[in-house]
């Protein structure tokens, strides 16, 4: 018994047309990369060139400051000056209203006048 030799189908897949499709894309691909270089090598020398400017009497407006209120600038230093103000409120006399009489005493006086006269009740 001899087993018959396997063979194969030869009209169902066509290699002559998948090396040509294979190829086509290399060459398509080869043919985009090289068009996307060339467009960014453009971009590259004409960002490089000096813009002219657009509103030539505008430039002077540039320099001045926006009306308040303004961006902060640096909110770690401005939150610092805070709170560097609030402690000094709190930590010093000072009047509140002169004519009613009302003044401003240190945080740690206030505490201890509270623990000696206690707080006052209805």
């Amino acid at each position: 018994m001899n087993p018959e030799p396997a063979q194969r189908e030869k009209s169902d897949v066509d290699i002559r047309g998948i090396v040509v499709f294979v190829v086509a894309l290399i060459v398509a691909g080869v043919v985009i990369h090289g068009a996307v270089w060339v467009m960014y090598r453009y971009f590259e020398k004409q960002a490089s060139q000096p813009a002219t400017v657009e509103f030539p009497l505008a430039t002077n407006a540039l320099r001045r400051l926006p009306p308040e209120p303004r961006l902060q600038i640096d909110p770690r230093d401005d939150l610092s000056n805070m709170r560097q103000a609030e402690e000094q409120v709190l930590n010093s006399y000072g009047w509140v209203d002169r004519n009613g009489g009302i003044v401003r005493i240190p945080i740690d006086q206030a505490m201890k006048l509270i623990v000696e006269r206690g707080l006052p009740t209805r």
